[in-house]
């Protein structure tokens, strides 16, 4: 049965590809992007509507969340996949740290506004993490912005974890009443994901001519977007789960199972974002 699906980060990289995919399933696709127009392009490519939203703004996230609740009866997934990692630390308008904010305080605001239409719908959704929250350091809930050490590298591992924890605790919070939810590492993906970045090995990894052919397409980057948003929840895949290659992942940062983090970051997140 078709979806109406709505992808954040789809005007490049993973979020096209999952766009261009799930359309071609016959599935309504939403894009979701910041550039006009990369976005304009992908929509007109797919034939699907297309909103604009710049994530360093929670004013511009908020917009989102009114114009897709008013545009559509039921949004039965959210694909919250829209990130990056950027360079030294720079304070958003909203007096929050860029990587943070993009990366986990403006998708779990976006869900948090939207999270009437999702319990109605009985809505999937879905956090693009990344293998990088396997490596961060103790997350400090006191510190969320990084302000006494930051590094960009730092700054992405921590927002990873963050859309763990998120997800975990999304599916306690909201799974009785219907709404389920995953998290999943692309792989490797030769996106322009990372350029923005000052850090020289993330600059490296994603510019170098050899480092970029050992990264997957984004294509194959977007197979568990796709298959998880098409697939049925808590029979094909574990609710609340976090997945690599459409398996449980082996390795996990012993925080995301912390369930004392995971309730104290959304309430943190609430205090941040206010009253959403």
């Amino acid at each position: 049965m078709p979806k109406t699906i709505v992808i954040t980060g789809a005007s490049d990289g993973i979020g096209a590809a999952a766009a261009r995919q799930l359309h071609q399933h016959g599935h309504r696709v939403v894009v979701v992007g910041r550039s006009p127009d990369k976005t304009r392009s992908v929509a007109r490519e797919i034939g699907a509507d297309h909103f604009l939203a710049d994530f360093t703004r929670l004013d511009e996230v908020r917009k989102l969340a009114a114009e897709l609740d008013a545009a559509y009866p039921r949004i039965d997934v959210l694909a919250n996949n829209a990130g990056g990692v950027f360079g030294d630390p720079t304070k958003t308008v909203d007096g929050f740290e860029k990587t943070f904010q993009i990366n986990h305080l403006a998708p779990f605001l976006l869900t948090r506004l939207l999270i009437d239409k999702l319990v109605a719908s009985r809505a999937t959704v879905i956090q693009t993490s990344s293998v990088g929250a396997r490596l961060a350091g103790k997350l400090d809930l006191d510190d969320l912005d990084h302000d006494r050490r930051y590094n960009p590298v730092r700054a992405y591992n921590a927002a990873k974890l963050e859309n763990l924890l998120f997800t975990k605790e999304l599916h306690r919070r909201y799974h009785a009443q219907g709404i389920s939810t995953a998290a999943f590492h692309p792989g490797n993906v030769a996106t322009s994901f990372g350029t923005q970045s000052h850090s020289w090995l993330m600059r490296f990894i994603t510019t170098n001519r050899i480092t970029r052919g050992m990264l997957i397409t984004p294509e194959r980057g977007a197979d568990q977007l796709v298959w998880l948003a098409e697939s049925r929840p808590g029979l094909d895949w574990e609710l609340g789960g976090y997945y690599e290659k459409r398996k449980p992942a082996k390795r996990v940062n012993p925080q995301a199972l912390d369930t004392g983090l995971a309730r104290g970051l959304w309430d943190r997140s609430e205090q941040l974002i206010g009253d959403p």
